[in-house]
């Protein structure tokens, strides 16, 4: 199969032209974000916010003339808007002129429910626990999918030991790959695993939004997100796009992890996603040798605070060579090992999360975003 390259991309993207300008997308340097794995094309098209409905078509003319180059599988083309610089006194806005606006929540009619796994910050093993939430969930008679939002640094494919490249159907649509019953899209997918995301806002909030939409997920009970550390893009795009059941936080028990987790909590709340409770992972470390138990990083920081902010604790997890191991080695705990005490504190946790949900179903009222 002949191989692709960025230039021959450019190139054929050169002949498309803006409808209202009548000049190329690349001559109006809209093209960025270029990636390209093993026949599979990602881009990027930037647009004015207030076109993002118009654009459509061009978007999947963009689409429609990679695919006819030779070697390409699979094209994927995602619209990032720009947002229009503000003035300080737009930005400021006082008590007397604060408003609340309904966000454009774009329903998933397949997907029965939609859980963020999430933390403050990075290293608190946010994406092991995630993984083995969705095969616990998968174990009890779910119909699972996982969506590896952690654009910058995505893990999924690694953990759920998938390799391969998503492909488009007759729909246009992208089918997610699959293990364990796991169906899974992540942008690992379509990039070498040592290659760096370099992606502004806009960019990962566009691709977001297609990985939910222009995925043939299938009918789901539950699409486990594993979202990026932190509260910047990803959270509020999923916040603002997606109806979310609500949001897991995990932390680990230092007060400076707990710290960032009480952020993530605060920021949830503010776009009134429901927070399903507190995890408190690496809790403590039982020598494999002598038995001996060790709480390297403290103990019971996540459910002291869980009941300060009157949130569900779930559970705790060891710091653990085991869990570490099946991770990596893409045979997650749950599965590889099903019998052993962590699987079960999993299968435990993913049952407490689970009928939160089914309870809230009723009660749930989309996000709104309050601008101050």
């Amino acid at each position: 199969m002949p191989s692709i390259n960025e230039k021959q991309i450019l190139r054929t993207l050169n002949t498309i032209k803006e409808p209202s300008s009548n000049k190329s997308v690349v001559e109006l340097q809209m093209i960025s974000g270029v990636v390209i794995k093993d026949g599979n094309v990602g881009f990027t098209i930037e647009i004015e916010p207030s076109k993002a409905q118009e654009m459509e078509p061009l978007r999947h003319a963009c689409e429609e003339a990679i695919r006819h180059l030779p070697g390409v599988i699979s094209a994927t083309a995602v619209l990032t808007a720009e947002r229009k610089a503000t003035t300080g006194a737009q930005t400021h806005n006082t008590a007397d002129n604060q408003q609340s606006r309904q966000t454009s929540v774009k329903e998933l009619p397949n997907i029965k429910s939609v859980l963020a796994v999430a933390s403050g910050k990075g290293g608190v093993g946010k994406s092991t626990v995630a993984a083995n939430l969705a095969l616990a969930f998968a174990a009890n008679g779910s119909r699972v999918g996982v969506l590896d939002a952690d654009i910058y640094g995505p893990s999924m494919p690694r953990m759920l030991g998938i390799a391969g490249r998503p492909q488009a159907g007759d729909d246009k649509k992208l089918r997610p790959l699959e293990n364990y019953g796991v169906k899974c899209m992540s942008m690992g997918f379509l990039m070498e695993e040592d290659t760096p995301m370099i992606w502004r806002g806009p960019m990962v909030q566009g691709a977001l939004e297609q990985m939910l939409h222009d995925v043939q997920w299938g009918e789901l009970d539950i699409l486990v997100v594993d979202m990026p550390p932190g509260t910047g893009d990803a959270q509020l795009t999923m916040a603002q796009r997606v109806p979310l059941a609500g949001a897991v936080i995990v932390s680990t028990p230092q007060d400076i992890a707990l710290l960032d987790a009480r952020k993530g909590l605060a920021m949830f709340q503010r776009v009134h996603v429901p927070v399903l409770g507190f995890i408190e992972n690496m809790s403590y470390f039982l020598c494999p040798h002598c038995g001996d138990r060790s709480e390297i990083f403290s103990h019971g920081g996540a459910k002291t605070w869980a009941e300060k902010l009157d949130v569900p604790f779930l559970g705790e997890l060891p710091l653990d060579i085991e869990i570490r191991e099946t991770s990596d080695q893409g045979t997650p705990i749950v599965m590889s090992n099903p019998d052993s005490a962590h699987a079960q504190t999993f299968s435990a946790i993913a049952k407490n999360i689970y009928s939160r949900i089914l309870n809230d179903e009723d009660t749930r009222t989309p996000p709104k975003i309050v601008t101050i």
